[in-house]
């Protein structure tokens, strides 16, 4: 069970651990699209790093990064990386976030809309991924700053909490994608898929449906399509919430509507957001893909 304890940092296991903390909105009715991240590394001092992204009308605004920050100590109650700071407010319940960025930013106020779904457990949890975390639905509100002019917004977006120690000698790649539909509907994806497995239907995944009380799917299916730099083009989801059958398959579609990829060194981050339609439900949401560069 997920408690307000686990938006403390959580304890180091293993050589390479991390954890981090990402907020994601988007507001299609203004075309504003954007996520922050910021990861905890402990140590002596520990460190902090962050990524932020900004996009509009399906073009890239602002993006951002830093690495190594020296901090005091580990505190997950305010945190600043390079141009992001971010704040709990009340635990699993309201957080801040703001982006300061040259070309664009944002101060937003993310407020939970159900309980956290614990995604890192299980076979996820004992895969080399070590694979930890949640998400929450949220609601978005604040304001958006795209060169002088400024907006402010109401939306849905998400955030998460993730930890581990990913051997990625073992890993050829991991998903992190959602669906906003509404104030009550949503859903969270994680996947890891081993070195040399064949593709998704080799991948380690979890996945709930977000609610007032989030609903784990018994056997999530995912597709993508990819172009020929390999970035997320089109993805499709078949969800069958209960081993019956009783209640599936849900299915979903979407297609990207922008992003950009990051060089992480050793790995490569591609980001997207993307317009999703599920069940008669039009929505938005995010696909991560992190991957050996």
């Amino acid at each position: 069970m997920i408690g307000p304890e686990h938006e403390s940092p959580r304890p180091a296991e293993g050589e390479g651990f991390g954890d981090a903390v990402t907020y994601a909105f988007g507001d299609p009715a203004t075309g504003l699209y954007g996520s922050a991240r910021i990861g905890l590394v402990p140590g002596t001092p520990p460190r902090t790093s962050s990524i932020a992204l900004l996009f509009h009308n399906r073009g890239v605004v602002a993006v951002g990064s830093s690495g190594a920050v020296e901090l005091a100590q580990l505190d997950w109650t305010r945190v600043e990386a390079g141009d992001v700071t971010a704040a709990i407010v009340e635990p699993l319940r309201s957080w801040t976030v703001s982006y300061d960025g040259d070309d664009g930013g944002f101060e937003l106020r993310f407020d939970a809309l159900g309980a956290p779904a614990e995604i890192g457990q299980g076979a996820l949890a004992a895969s080399a991924a070590a694979f930890h975390g949640y998400e929450q639905l949220c609601r978005v509100r604040g304001r958006v700053l795209v060169g002088e002019r400024s907006w402010k917004v109401d939306c849905l977006g998400q955030r998460g909490h993730q930890w581990g120690a990913p051997d990625w000698q073992r890993i050829e790649l991991s998903r992190t994608l959602a669906v906003w539909l509404d104030d009550e509907h949503g859903v969270t994806l994680a996947s890891v898929r081993p070195r040399g497995a064949a593709g998704h239907e080799d991948e380690v995944v979890s996945a709930y449906l977000l609610d007032e009380q989030p609903t784990a799917i018994d056997d999530p299916r995912l597709s993508t399509a990819i172009d020929a730099d390999g970035r997320q083009l089109r993805a499709g989801l078949e969800l069958w919430v209960d081993e019956e059958g009783e209640h599936g398959p849900l299915r979903a579609a979407g297609d990207a509507v922008c992003g950009t990829t990051f060089d992480l060194g050793e790995l490569r981050l591609d980001c997207a957001f993307f317009e999703w339609r599920m069940e008669g439900q039009r929505g938005v949401g995010r696909y991560d893909l992190l991957r050996r560069a």
